[in-house]
């Protein structure tokens, strides 16, 4: 049996991996997040003495590190904050998988990227982070590599969503629902990633037949605007009074700058792992009931 210590287990990535591993034999989870919920330990990444104790106690094998500092404007304004969990706690984290001889798994973001490409990123493509929030998040993938090499998995996703949490799919749905007119920016490109779909990559890189070590993308599969996104949202939420309108990213001013493109080339995940990736508009196809669900239940 597999010891698998989840960071940030009540974020949407967190949620779902719970709901993928804790029906499987295979693995024994321990849940954990900064605050104790249903079915989840307290822990504080940013105490590497309290990861640790929890790494030896509990025999742990596997970490999965969902935690991070994720809202980007914000960490304009709590650099330090945001630099402790997205890049100090990796460290943390990282040790006390190195003094116990467990591997890692951390999850980073296309933030790392300045979006000036024409085409899609490759895992080597050159790093240039445009705000805080890419800034920290490449300082962790660093220490994470410097600190153990061998045993860490670095998967840089884009644009998650889920039917919990805060996200963009949620807050359409909402406020297509409230107003009459919307204005959402077309001129920053990228790929949606469901959260589930990404669970799924998480347990193909920890049950592989062979452990490899590295940086790699995973999104779905094909690229949208935010305004296009937007409009798929809509259409298959059953949205019908909603006037959706295009505008520029310099109409919409943002603490922080976005890369106007961020489509992740996942070819490397997919001819390492010998997987399908599925298209972005075929997954939110299924996961729109479930938002629309949650919300409800919400309510």
């Amino acid at each position: 049996m597999i010891n698998i210590l989840i960071t940030g287990a009540c974020g949407q990535l967190g949620r779902e991996l719970r709901a993928l591993l804790n029906g499987d034999d295979r693995f024994n989870v321990t849940a954990t997040d900064v605050a104790a919920a249903d079915g989840v330990v307290s822990l504080d990444i940013t105490d590497e003495a309290a990861i640790d104790a929890m790494v030896a106690d509990r025999g742990i094998n596997v970490i999965v590190n969902c935690a991070a500092w994720t809202a980007v404007d914000a960490a304009q304004d709590h650099e330090e904050m945001a630099r402790r969990l997205n890049a100090e706690a990796v460290g943390n984290i990282a040790r006390a998988a190195q003094r116990h001889g467990a591997r890692v798994v951390h999850i980073s973001t296309d933030y790392v990227y300045d979006g000036r490409a024409c085409e899609p990123y490759r895992e080597d493509a050159p790093t240039a982070p445009l705000g805080v929030y890419g800034i920290t998040k490449l300082e962790g993938e660093r220490l994470l590599r410097e600190i153990l090499p061998n045993d860490s998995v670095v998967l840089r996703t884009a644009w998650l969503y889920s039917p919990h949490g805060n996200n963009f799919v949620k807050t359409m749905v909402r406020l297509g629902r409230e107003r009459k007119q919307l204005t959402v920016v077309f001129d920053q490109v990228g790929t949606p990633t469901c959260a589930h779909d990404l669970a799924g990559a998480v347990l193909t890189v920890i049950t592989a037949p062979q452990w490899h070590p590295g940086t790699y993308h995973y999104s779905n599969e094909g690229a949208v605007s935010w305004f296009d996104f937007t409009h798929a949202i809509h259409r298959l939420a059953g949205i019908t009074t909603c006037d959706v309108q295009p505008c520029r990213s310099s109409e919409y001013p943002s603490a922080s700058p976005r890369p106007s493109y961020s489509v992740l080339d996942k070819s490397l995940f997919k001819r390492t792992f010998g997987v399908t990736i599925p298209y972005w508009e075929d997954s939110l196809r299924q996961q729109i009931p479930l938002v629309i669900e949650n919300m409800k239940q919400a309510h």
